[in-house]
C-alpha cells in the first residue's frame, strides 16, 4: 500500500481533472490520489468514477453535496486520510498551478530532510509565480508579509496551498478547532502546526496561473483572511501550546 496520498479537492475542474490524475499517478513514489468534489456541475466526479475503474487501488472519491469551501474540503480529505494510515498526505490544487513533479521533492523534504511540514513556497526565493496579473501577485505577497506581521512565523508563503504534512502533524493540531474555512484555512494550519513545535521547511516552487478553467478565489476569501489572523492571534494567547525546544523553519 502506498504511504501517500495527494487530497485535491474540485469543483468544475473537467477541463483538467482527468490529466492531473494521470499525471499524479505516473510519478515515481507511489502517489494515490483523492479528489473531493463539491458536486461540480460541470460533471467532474463523473469523470473521476470513470477513471476509478482503471485505478481502483489508487483513486478515491468524496462527493459532497454542494459547494462547502476549500477548507472543509481539506478536512474532509484529512481525516479521510487519517482513517486509512497514510503517513504523508498533500494539498495540491487541479488545475496543474503545481507540477505534480514537485510533488517528489515535498515529500523528500519530510521523509529525509525531517520537515514535518513541507510547503511548496511561491516566495522563499523570489517571487516565483508565472501568468498571474501583478494586483494579484502584489495582493497575494503582501498577504504573507501581513501574517508573518501579525503572527510572528517566519514562513514565507504563509497562504501557499501545495503542501506535505506528516500524518502525526494532522494527529496533533486539532482539526476539530480549525475555523476558517477559505483562504484562511491555509494560514490557520500553518499556525496551529507552529505553534505545536513542529518543523516547517519551505521549498522553492515556480507557481504556474491555470490554463483551463476558471479561478475560485474572490476578494471576500481574502477578507475572511484578514480578519481571521487577528482572530487567530488573539485566541493563542489563551491557548496552552507545547514546549518544543526543536521547532523550526527553514
Amino acid at each position: 500500500m502506498s504511504d501517500c496520498i495527494v487530497l485535491i479537492p474540485t469543483y468544475n475542474e473537467k477541463e483538467n481533472i482527468s490529466q492531473i490524475i494521470h499525471k499524479v499517478l505516473s510519478l515515481e513514489g507511489n502517489f494515490n490520489i483523492l479528489i473531493i468534489d463539491d458536486n461540480s456541475p460541470d460533471g467532474t466526479a463523473a469523470i473521476v468514477n470513470d477513471l476509478k475503474a482503471i485505478h481502483p487501488e489508487r483513486l478515491y472519491l468524496i462527493s459532497r453535496k454542494g459547494k462547502l469551501g476549500l477548507g472543509t474540503a481539506y478536512l474532509a480529505g484529512f481525516e479521510w486520510a487519517l482513517a486509512n494510515n497514510y503517513t504523508y498526505i498533500f494539498e495540491m490544487d487541479a488545475d496543474f498551478s503545481h507540477d505534480p513533479n514537485d510533488l517528489i521533492r515535498l515529500k523528500e523534504a519530510c521523509e529525509n530532510q525531517g520537515a514535518d511540514l513541507a510547503i511548496g513556497s511561491r516566495y522563499i526565493s523570489g517571487i516565483n509565480v508565472i501568468n498571474w496579473p501583478l494586483e494579484r501577485v502584489l495582493m497575494s505577497y503582501f498577504a504573507s508579509v501581513y501574517v508573518r506581521k501579525v503572527t510572528g512565523m517566519k514562513i514565507m508563503d504563509t497562504t501557499a496551498g501545495f503542501i506535505c504534512y506528516k500524518n502525526t502533524v494532522l494527529e496533533k493540531i486539532g482539526l476539530e478547532n480549525i475555523r476558517m474555512k477559505g483562504y484562511g484555512f491555509q494560514i490557520e494550519m500553518k499556525f496551529k502546526t507552529w505553534k505545536n513545535g513542529f518543523k516547517i521547511v519551505e521549498v522553492p516552487i515556480i507557481f504556474t496561473d491555470r490554463k483551463n478553467g476558471v479561478s475560485k478565489m474572490s476578494g471576500g476569501i481574502f477578507g475572511e483572511a484578514f480578519k481571521g489572523v487577528i482572530w487567530m492571534k488573539l485566541k493563542s494567547y489563551f491557548t496552552k501550546y507545547p514546549k518544543i525546544s526543536n521547532s523550526t523553519i527553514q
